[in-house]
């Protein structure tokens, strides 16, 4: 639906967002195929749909995809040109990674570029894969990727507690949200463990310690919701940008959320969590540390949490705030900056202090609560 000049929510685009939707017009498409877990299915079904292409007169080239030595996808593979890898030495060893330059100089229609989330080895030219995608959808070209959903940035806490597995290689969610396809590949944790058993996901000296670890019945069901989860809230959302429903005004104008770190273990977790739920209601997001002269953490410690909480600010497009107590009580410098900024939410780990402490301090919560209205406050386990 299209908003006439008379709409209340009308509003004519700036020269600048013209541009933008220009600019944007140019580049080239990205299509996304996730899965819960390795093994699924989304490289087979990547190169399936690529074969088709290429029948109906689309130049598609291979830039690089990992077989794992599956014979159904190395069968695929036979039917598409290949662009040669990029051959890097490092500490005496030869690498294979992706040819960004000689995608771009071959300019095919479409490329396939499996593993988005692997991470380049050192001498590449971007440190990451779908840093690579974003050059090649910058010149214009088409790419279809894929990605298992542990390896988004703000499932990466969700997945660790369910698995007990840290993830390292993770994608950006600002990223994947520029995909203008996502496709679900989607199995039973039943049929994964049988393809597994069969020898048709890793090596069999592999398999015993897979099915009893990583792919497990349990662990495979909560990750297949989380995929199925993720998916459907970006099926809503882009109905809601195709419908351009605005009867009841511009979603989540008045919300604002504060999450309040520390440098602790769960800061990390704190600010993921914040910006699901910012990314749900639509709404800014700004992380928040106070620092004291009090503070006992060695400088290397807070300039690597300075650098990690940088690093996700960007990411989530987030404002990071560093704020001098001033002799101010934390509560007291919690509740200045939400009212600056006008925030609507506040997330606050839960509190290491003991019951004394807090008899004698006084509680950050109910003091937040006292002096403030129509915020809310959620806490957030530690997890430990």
């Amino acid at each position: 639906m299209s908003l006439d000049k008379n709409h209340p929510y009308f509003r004519r685009k700036t020269p600048e967002e013209i541009l933008h939707d220009i600019s944007q017009s140019k580049k080239g498409k990205l299509k996304l195929y996730i899965g819960a877990a390795p093994g699924v299915g989304k490289t087979y079904k990547m190169l399936q749909d690529s074969v088709d292409l290429k029948k109906e007169g689309k130049d598609v080239v291979i830039g690089l995809v990992e077989t794992h030595g599956r014979v159904e996808t190395e069968a695929q593979i036979m039917e598409l040109e290949q662009v040669p890898l990029k051959i890097i030495t490092y500490k005496g060893k030869k690498f294979h990674e992706l040819n960004v330059e000689g995608i771009i100089k071959r300019s095919p229609d479409i490329v396939i570029v499996d593993e988005l989330a692997h991470t380049n080895i050192t001498g590449s030219e971007n440190p990451k894969r779908y840093m690579d995608v974003s050059m090649i959808l910058d010149a214009g070209i088409d790419v279809l990727s894929a990605v298992n959903i542990q390896h988004l940035e703000s499932v990466n806490d969700i997945v660790q507690q369910i698995t007990g597995v840290k993830v390292r290689e993770r994608v950006p969610d600002t990223f994947v949200q520029k995909a203008h396809e996502i496709q679900l590949i989607d199995v039973t944790p039943e049929t994964l463990r049988k393809r597994l058993n069969d020898g048709k996901i890793y090596a069999a000296e592999k398999i015993a310690q897979s099915l009893s670890h990583f792919f497990t019945t349990t662990n495979l069901s909560a990750l297949r919701e989380l995929a199925l989860r993720e998916i459907a809230d970006d099926v809503d959302e882009r109905i809601e940008q195709i419908s351009g429903d605005m009867k009841n005004g511009p979603y989540g104008v008045h919300e604002k959320i504060l999450v309040c770190v520390h440098y602790g273990p769960t800061a990390e977790k704190l600010i993921r969590r914040g910006w699901r739920m910012a990314h749900r209601l639509k709404a800014e997001l700004y992380i928040l540390n106070v620092s004291s002269e009090k503070t006992f953490e060695t400088s290397s410690i807070k300039e690597q949490k300075n650098r990690e909480w940088k690093i996700l600010a960007q990411q989530f497009n987030a404002k990071l705030i560093f704020e001098e107590s001033q002799n101010r009580k934390p509560a007291k410098v919690i509740i200045d900056v939400a009212k600056q900024y006008n925030v609507t939410q506040i997330l606050l780990g839960q509190s290491a202090r003991t019951r004394w402490d807090e008899i004698r301090k006084g509680s950050i919560v109910n003091m937040i609560m006292r002096e403030t209205s129509n915020i809310d406050i959620h806490i957030v386990a530690d997890g430990r």
